[in-house]
Parts: C-alpha cells; structure tokens; sequence
C-alpha cells in the first residue's frame, strides 16, 4: 500500500491511498489561511487601505518596479492588493485521471473539488453524505458570492514570480509552497457542474468499486453529515478519521465500534485548540458579550454560516434570557443565511437523539427556527439589502464572515466599528490567527477577544481512542509527533502556557507502528493483501468428503474450476463442456483428479496386504523413522518410501507392469481417499 500527502496543513487534509490497484483521495480541501496575505475587500471605498504605502523591501532584495503597486504593507506586514489567492492540494505531483474514487468527510473538506472535477482529467467517482454535499455547496456558494460582490480593479501577478516570491516576508503562507498552487476561486457555473458529479450517501451505507474493496462512512460527530470513511478488502480494514468530535452538541453522536481493529488508521483535523474546554470557551463568550452590550457596546463576531454557529445562537439566547438582555437583535448576514437556518431544520436524521426527537413532537430541531419566526434573530443577504435598514438598531449581535476578515461583510463592520472602544469583534474560529487576521486594519481601538471554540477531538482524546480502537499502523500528519504550541495570535488574557503540559496533551503517542508524513510525500506502508475471498459453488461442497487428521481438525481436498470477475472469485465444478474445453486446447495435458491418497503408511498393514496377495519373502529394512525399503527378493521387487519427501519408488529388475499396479492399489489401500 501506498500512501500520498498532497496537503502540509492537517487541517486541510487531502490524502491518497493506493490499495489493491485502486486510488482512492481522502478529502480535497482548500487552504484558506493564505488569503491572510491579502489587503480586504472593502464595500466601499476604504481612506485606510487606499492610503498604506508600498512595501519598502529591506537591502538585501531590491523591489521590482512591478511590485510598488502590488504590495502594500501596514504596520510594518505586507499585503497583496488584489483578489485573494487560496492555496491548493499538489494536484500536480499525481497523475488526476488514475484517482478512480474520493470520500467526502464532511463540506468544509470539499471545498478544492470545482479545482479537480473541472479543471483535471478526473473521471472517477465522488462520494459524500447529502448535508455534505448541500452544505458544501452554500459554503462554495457564499465563497464566491463575497468575492464576485466587490471585485478588485486590478488583479496582481509580477509578486507571483518565483525570483520574486522566494524573497516576500508572507507570514500565513504554508511552508515550502510555490506560487503554482496558488489560484482564485472558482466560478458559479463550475460549483453547479461539480456538485451534479457527487453521488450522496447515507451513514454504514457501502459502496463498491470494482469488487476489490468497499467503503462506507460513519458519524463523527462534528457536523451535520460529517463522515469517517471505512475502506475494506476481504481480510484488511483502513479507517480514516478526520474532524471528529466527541461532545454532546446538535450532532448525531461520534460511531466508535466500526473504527476497532484496523490494519490501518489515518489521522488528521484535530482541534487547533486543544488545550482549552469547549464548554468552557462558551461560557466565556456569553459573559464578553453580556459585558460589552451592558457597556453600550456592539459585538462583531466572524464566523462560518453553518455548524458551530447554530450552537452559538442556541447557548447566547438563552444566557441573553438569563441576564435580562433578551431585547438585544441578533443579526446574522450571509449570502447563505436564510437556506442554512431553513436547511438545519429540515435534516432531522442527522442529528442528535434529543434532535431528533424535536422533531417528531412535532417541532423544530433547532431553537433558531423558532427565534428567527418570532423576530429574535434576523437574517440577511447582505447590507444592502433594503430590509436591513429598517430593521437595524445598536447596540446589537452580528454575525456575518468570512472568518479571514479579507473579504464579506464583515470588512465593512469592522471598519464602521472599529474605533469605537466600547465595542468588541469576538473570535471563535482558531483557524485564522487573531492578530494576523486583523493586521491589515491596524491600529484599531475597538476590543479584540480571541475566544477559540474548537469541538475537534484533543490529543488527550484522540490518544485515548487510538489506544481503545488498537490500529495496526497509524499514519498522521508530522505535526502531530510534535508537541503542540499555541497560536501566538490569542490575546493576551486568553494565552495558553503549554510549558507545564505532558506529552500526551500536546502530541500523539501510540503503541502501534506510526508514520508521520510532510506536503508532497510518499510512504510506503507494510500492508499487503495475503488473502482473497473465495466462493465454493454449492455442488461442488456436496461431493466433498473429509478426514479428522487431529482434535477438531479435519482437512478435505477440492478440485474445480475458478473464475475470476470484477475481482470476485468463484470454484465450481469441473463439468462435461469444460472437459471437452480443455481437451480441445491442451490435448497433451490431464485435468487434475477429483480425489486424492492422504496419510501416512502402516508398515505392519502394507506388510499383511503384500502377505495376503502372495508375497511370503517380503523383508522390511528401517533406515530411521522416516524412510523404509521392503524388498522382495523372488520377484527383484524393492519398494522406497520415504514420509520425510513423501515420496514412493518401486523397483524391478525388468519391466513387471502387473505386479508394479497391484503394489500401487495395495498401497493405496493403506491410505485415505478424499
């Protein structure tokens, strides 16, 4: 087996697996981090941004005259005015028409697939569950819909030369990438034309290609149809665990008994907050907020459309309730705002039991429907919707992204508000660093709160099912074997000291075999298939006859024709048609025979039988325990069995063609026949 690395983020996974002559991509997805390295795109025209200079380059690398109005820097960090770049999977270190499958864990992990599906010679299959899929297609939809809304003028690309790219201080950028795998985003038309291309699929349904190995996906426990993906052979077992979580949340609960006992296990997207309580976090989003809307403030929070956010609607109303700050609108902005809320409501089955069970009442799942009908909470496309006008009053909740700052609506409010101290932008998402995600508005006097909320299993947890589910070999991202560093963007009441931390805290420690893997790496894993499956047509079982050799152990012989086909194997009998078959094609050679002599020899039988057939001067000569020779001297007749080689030689002095078949038949007697 063979295992490819195509992504350096274990956030951003997207792996391949060769196995039984299949390739099969785990995930696809795109590295949004490197937008950080891009000014935002403004709604309106931006005094701040359109005023910072060009990056004045130290001595050692002088600046192309290309560049003065491609890169600006801010407070001493360079930006790319121009539109965001995302950073691609090495799409190019394999060869896309021989990926014969890829397994979809969950939408925010297929958002690089327009990339493969529309502009590769992919021609596989792709598998996904439906809210992956649906989902998957808002979050692509509202990607291109926060760009395509307010289009950069000019679009940068003298920075993109390698002489030049080598030399610019990005501090987002992964390491060692080249400019090659970074692009733009997609189209709409190419999100619709991908999306037509997955095929949905439901929890512990299996799928099948080409009869050699069958996969099916379990629950997570992380979002709304989040998978880990199950691949078996007949006798091997690889499981792939991505973005899994084990908290109680509006999830159908994570499936651990399909993960036990795997040849191989592939780990990635583990929390990027790992040493903070989720639980814990919450309650301390709720009092920020409480304590910036008691001081009159306004509270700006980024985030994603779907996922975590219904948690946060769910928790802050009802501390909202608790505090007497019931009365304060919650706005939530997004091209995708209205069909997320509508679309969590409608997918009962792939939530929680306690959901699920709303549901049946008959109620909404989620207390979101119920808050949005009654005013609570209001949505948005965007602002300039005419409605939000109306309905916009301080100080207020707002929800709205993109989580990066770079571009959406969120650029606008922050701007609005960020020189106002009493209020506060709170940051939940720990993917984008807090102080390089707000670099480029700097200096800015509203409060800064990092708040990450990161559900993902920890190292603790993750240590903790490894150690229960006893993989055979782990493979996991480098980053893992190290221990873990916090973020230097957090803030500085919400540092995390991981110095006083154990190992088992901060990185993977397993028992099993463990390969560790980088950006565009190939490794060799030692799991071959010894074995295949093979189906014994039902005629054939009934002429079967066998011989108990030892203590609940019996053998048989079998003989019968195998087929072969869609890597499924079949033995049936030999029938007339394929005898005469064979005859035709091998006239010199035999079919095997049906039946076979088995056993060891009783010399004290052998010599009654010989005896008995007329034979009085048999004489039996041992060599040791193994090897015989009886010999008849009247006839010139010697007989050589040897129980070491298994082999027996008869003798004659001339060519006695009657007595050498009766030696036969009576030591063919002395054996067993099946």
């Amino acid at each position: 087996m063979k295992f490819i690395s195509l992504s350096g983020n274990p956030n951003y996974p997207c792996n391949i697996i060769k196995f039984k002559s299949t390739h099969i991509m785990l995930d696809c997805s795109l590295d949004s981090t490197t937008v950080l390295s891009f000014l935002p795109m403004t709604l309106v025209h931006s005094n701040h941004f359109n005023s910072l200079p060009s990056w004045n380059a130290t001595k050692e690398f002088t600046v192309e005259p290309l560049l003065e109005n491609e890169i600006k820097e801010c407070l001493g960090k360079i930006f790319v005015d121009s539109a965001p770049e995302f950073c691609l999977p090495e799409f190019s270190y394999i060869d896309m028409k021989n990926i014969d499958v890829i397994l979809i864990s969950n939408y925010r992990s297929m958002l690089a697939l327009p990339f493969i599906t529309e502009r590769s010679d992919f021609n596989g299959f792709v598998y996904a569950t439906e809210p992956s899929m649906n989902i998957g297609r808002l979050f692509m939809e509202e990607l291109v819909t926060y760009i395509e809304r307010n289009p950069k003028l000019k679009r940068a690309t003298a920075w993109k030369n390698l002489n030049i790219f080598q030399h610019l201080p990005f501090p987002c950028f992964p390491d060692s990438i080249l400019p090659t795998v970074l692009e733009n985003i997609y189209s709409m038309d190419e999100i619709s034309s991908c999306l037509s291309k997955i095929k949905p699929v439901a929890f512990s349904e299996k799928i099948s290609i080409f009869g050699s190995l069958h996969w099916y996906p379990i629950s997570t426990g992380y979002c709304l149809g989040s998978s880990n993906w199950i691949i078996e052979s007949a006798h091997e077992k690889i499981v792939n665990i991505s973005s899994s979580s084990t908290y109680t949340t509006h999830i159908r609960p994570m499936d651990y008994l399909p993960l036990k006992n795997a040849d191989l296990v592939i780990l990635t997207s583990l929390s990027l907050a790992p040493t903070t309580n989720p639980n814990t976090r919450l309650n301390e989003f709720c009092d920020h907020v409480e304590k910036t809307l008691k001081n009159g403030g306004n509270v700006l929070i980024p985030c994603y459309s779907s996922g975590k956010i219904y948690d946060l609607f769910e928790c802050l109303n009802a501390h909202l309730d608790s505090v007497s700050l019931g009365g304060i609108p919650i706005f939530f902005i997004s091209p995708i705002a209205e069909h997320s809320l509508a679309y969590s409501n409608i997918m009962a089955e792939w939530l929680s039991e306690a959901k699920q069970n709303r549901a049946f009442i008959p109620e909404e799942p989620f207390p979101h429907g119920q808050l949005v009908k009654s005013g609570r909470i209001k949505h948005f496309s965007s602002l300039s919707e005419e409605s939000f006008n109306n309905e916009f009053r301080m100080p207020c909740i707002v929800f709205t992204g993109h989580p990066s700052l770079r571009f959406g609506d969120i650029v606008h409010f922050i701007e609005l508000w960020g020189s106002n101290p009493t209020n506060m932008i709170l940051m939940t998402e720990p993917e984008f660093p807090c102080f390089e995600a707000l670099s480029p508005y700097q200096p800015l006097s509203m409060k800064i709160i990092y708040c990450p909320i990161d559900t993902r299993l920890t190292f603790i947890q993750a240590n903790k099912i490894i150690r229960d589910i006893k993989p055979k070999n782990l493979v996991l991202p480098y980053q893992y074997t190290r221990p873990f560093s916090s973020s230097s963007s957090s803030s500085g009441d919400n540092h995390n000291n991981n110095n006083n931390k154990s190992s088992y805290e901060t990185m993977i420690e397993a028992d099993c075999k463990m390969f560790s893997y980088h950006r565009k790496e190939t490794i060799k894993l030692p799991i071959k298939c010894k074995y295949e499956r093979l189906l014994i047509d039902s005629e054939l079982i009934s002429t079967l006859t066998t011989h108990q050799i030892a203590n609940g152990i019996k053998i048989t012989t079998i003989t019968g024709i195998l087929e072969a086909k869609d890597n499924k194997f079949r033995l049936g009998p030999i029938t007339k048609n394929h005898r005469n078959e064979f005859r035709n094609q091998m006239p010199t050679q035999t079919l095997p025979p049906n039946k076979y002599l088995i056993g060891m020899i009783d010399m004290n039988e052998l010599l009654r039988l010989l005896t008995h057939e007329g034979y009085q001067d048999v004489i039996l000569n041992k060599f040791n325990d193994k090897r015989y020779r009886l010999e008849i001297p009247s006839k010139g007749i010697a007989i050589d069995i040897d129980d070491e080689t298994k082999s027996i030689m008869i003798i004659t002095e001339d060519w006695q063609n009657n007595c050498r078949l009766i030696i036969r038949e009576l030591l063919a007697k002395c054996l067993i026949e099946i």
